[in-house]
């Protein structure tokens, strides 16, 4: 790097990278710091593993157990999560990870095992939500940012002593004729930069999720212009920051249409639009993309994820899954909050990571028929 010439025709003075980062010093991670935290990623995404997010808001689950008529106590929150937590060794090789929710983190099952015990038993990575939802942003047209900056660093602290090794933190970005402005585009990318640095001082590999809900009726075309302006913005903030990317997962919405679209459009073209807006702007130092659902059916889920693993075009990360409503969809329905269904439920749950898991790697092929309904819910809050 060269300091500018004077008009006195001084000498040019070669600044050594030593000394720019002197001049320019910020808090960095140690050499192990940094190895740690791309391992733990490196665990999470490893061949034919993705996510499985269990880590739904009371009011949340609340709204989940509402469609099943079963009442939102802490109990039956605690039994459903154990429906999931208690599958057999089958889901070993399917999930990498798994988001708790801060109460789930100190819930037990009903022989007090501890659930985090159970996941980590399992050689599973355990992750922890950290952001407090979606508040309003002042002076843009309805739009939102996410809260829970202050405070998080003493908060990662106490997860990583738990046992939490990755976190996870949502932004939402909504399609519209004024929306989303540059302003929520900015300040979203820069809230994801600050957490994402303050989780590695931690030990804690950030999950990055600036989610572009499905809402409006925009097309494939659309969305995919919106993904890749929110994305170079997110890595332009992650570079600000200082974040290191090799210790880090992102999840996506992946292109679709929005849910109002006329249009339909096969996996392949979902795949092709989706890859393209990656590439365009995910650096290759990224670790591995975890797709969120985004309100599709379990199926259409997996059928676009195991498309995207089959485009043509070079990608160079693994691209998996993170999976809330499309991994347990199935098994809610057949659960019920019925003791006597836990057992086939946790069948219906296994059933979906399985087939996830060979989604991730392109191998998954639809032999039946593709009757399930939507999941999506309009303004869909975690």
């Amino acid at each position: 790097m060269h300091k500018s010439v004077s008009s006195s025709g001084d000498t040019n003075e070669v600044m050594t990278l030593k000394q720019f980062e002197m001049a320019h010093h910020f808090p960095t991670l140690s050499t192990d710091q940094k190895k740690e935290l791309h391992e733990i990623a490196l665990r999470i995404v490893a061949p034919g593993k993705g996510i499985l997010a269990a880590d739904e808001s009371v009011g949340s689950m609340g709204k989940r157990l509402n469609q099943i008529g079963v009442e939102n106590t802490e109990e039956n929150r605690r039994q459903f999560r154990q429906v999931l937590f208690s599958a057999d060794d089958r889901i070993n090789s399917c999930i990498g990870g798994v988001i708790f929710f801060h109460e789930t983190l100190y819930q037990t099952a009903d022989d007090g095992t501890r659930f985090i015990k159970m996941i980590k038993d399992k050689g599973i990575t355990v992750g922890i939500k950290v952001d407090k939802g979606v508040v309003p942003l002042p002076g843009t047209n309805g739009e939102t940012t996410t809260q829970g900056l202050d405070g998080l660093s003493e908060r990662c602290a106490q997860y990583k002593k738990e046992g939490a090794n990755f976190a996870k933190w949502r932004c939402v970005l909504k399609i519209s004729d004024s929306t989303p402005s540059q302003h929520a585009i900015e300040e979203n990318a820069k809230v994801m930069a600050r957490y994402s640095s303050i989780c590695q001082q931690h030990g804690i590999v950030p999950i990055i999720e600036p989610e572009i809900l499905p809402d409006g009726d925009h097309d494939l075309k659309c969305c995919q212009f919106v993904t890749e302006k929110v994305l170079t913005a997110v890595y332009k903030a992650m570079f600000e920051h200082h974040v290191y990317l090799e210790g880090t997962l992102l999840k996506p919405n992946m292109v679709t249409p929005g849910h109002s679209c006329s249009t339909k459009y096969t996996p392949e073209e979902v795949a092709m639009a989706t890859v393209t807006a990656l590439r365009r702007t995910v650096p290759p130092a990224v670790t591995g993309v975890t797709f969120l659902s985004g309100g599709q059916s379990e199926e259409e889920a997996s059928l676009n994820l195991n498309a995207i693993n089959n485009c043509p075009l070079v990608k160079p990360w693994a691209l998996s899954f993170s999976f809330g409503r499309a991994l347990q969809a199935s098994a809610l329905k057949t659960w019920r909050g019925h003791r006597e269904n836990e057992n086939a439920a946790t069948e219906q749950f296994i059933k979906r990571a399985e087939i996830n898991s060979l989604a991730s790697q392109g191998r998954y092929t639809f032999c039946g028929d593709n009757s399930e309904q939507f999941i999506y819910i309009s303004n869909y809050a975690y």
